[in-house]
């Protein structure tokens, strides 16, 4: 069973709608707020993304990170086993080699994702109670090395041309405050001009992936803490850095919310039995874990409320 906004051609996680029907919130007050400062709401709208502190506790962070380790069969105090061949083809090419972690539904990522600031944080942003969670991975990304060697990219999963009315995220699980240690990093001057610097580019560009020749200065590489998260609108452009460091390891969770979709039927069965059964998305940037290790080693997850209903297993 798949959803049929399946994104066999696009990378954007299949989990949740490519686009919301509601609009993303344009202006918001101090009473109105959850978690977001009035600073950061309009650091948040003049540059696309912004940094919640400590969004879960450094321990359930660091817990988190603790078993990506273990899922990816790695020691994170043993190099040696940091580098080996990759499970899966990535259809996605700027994404092989950046240390996508395939697991999906482990109850350590559905803590974080029914973490309440970590939820209040996306209703700020949304302006409605009623979201869902994405179903989505985590990374592990090491230093680079001969054989082991990538390019840091940048791109957009949804072509910004369409005004996609989405965000997503990303859940620090280990400190990520060295620059040169891999990580975020976008372009919020690209972000906020995107209409006129289009108009000086070929009409044959690729709409996913900007040519930043000329952008090299204006790219931001975001810091972070164990237990924080950024969220970004999605037509910010963005993506990983190469990992240049001797041996720091970048590591986090993706986790993104979005307006439910309740009326969506085969999209909330497909939910509930990703959750149930430990199933990966599918699509052009998720190849799944060919050891079926979420399906042979570990339970379904265990729910809070709040955890039914960003899931979709119960409705808001």
């Amino acid at each position: 069973m798949t959803p049929d906004n399946e994104h066999k051609d696009i990378p954007g996680n299949p989990s949740t709608a490519k686009s919301s029907i509601q609009k993303l919130r344009i202006s918001a007050s101090k009473d109105t707020l959850r978690v977001l400062t009035m600073d950061q709401w309009n650091f948040w709208i003049e540059n696309g993304y912004i940094v919640v502190k400590n969004a879960v506790s450094r321990e359930q962070a660091l817990k988190t990170a603790e078993f990506i380790w273990e899922f990816d069969d790695k020691d994170p105090f043993d190099p040696s086993t940091w580098y080996a061949e990759a499970r899966a083809e990535m259809e996605m090419k700027e994404l092989a080699g950046t240390g996508m972690v395939e697991v999906y539904n482990n109850q350590h990522l559905w803590n974080n994702r029914q973490t309440q600031r970590v939820y209040d944080s996306f209703v700020d942003i949304w302006g409605t109670e009623k979201l869902w969670t994405t179903i989505d991975r985590a990374n592990l990304n090491f230093p680079i090395k001969p054989g082991f060697d990538y390019k840091g990219f940048i791109h957009w999963d949804y072509d910004p041309d369409t005004k996609p009315q989405n965000v997503q995220g990303v859940l620090a699980l280990g400190d990520q405050t060295d620059q040169e240690m891999g990580g975020f990093q976008c372009i919020p001057w690209l972000y906020k001009n995107y209409d006129t610097w289009k108009l000086s580019q070929p009409e044959d560009r690729n709409k996913f992936q900007p040519d930043i020749s000329n952008l090299e200065n204006k790219i931001v590489k975001v810091s972070l803490e164990a237990g924080d998260l950024l969220i970004f609108n999605s037509t910010q452009p963005h993506g990983i850095r190469p990992n240049n460091s001797k041996d720091k390891v970048r590591i986090a969770q993706y986790i993104s919310m979005m307006p439910a979709q309740e009326d969506d039927t085969n999209l909330v069965n497909w939910r509930i039995n990703s959750w149930k059964k430990r199933i990966a998305p599918e699509g052009y940037a998720f190849p799944g874990d060919p050891r079926n290790w979420e399906q042979e080693k570990y339970k379904t997850a265990k729910l809070s409320k709040l955890g039914e209903k960003i899931l979709g297993l119960q409705k808001w």
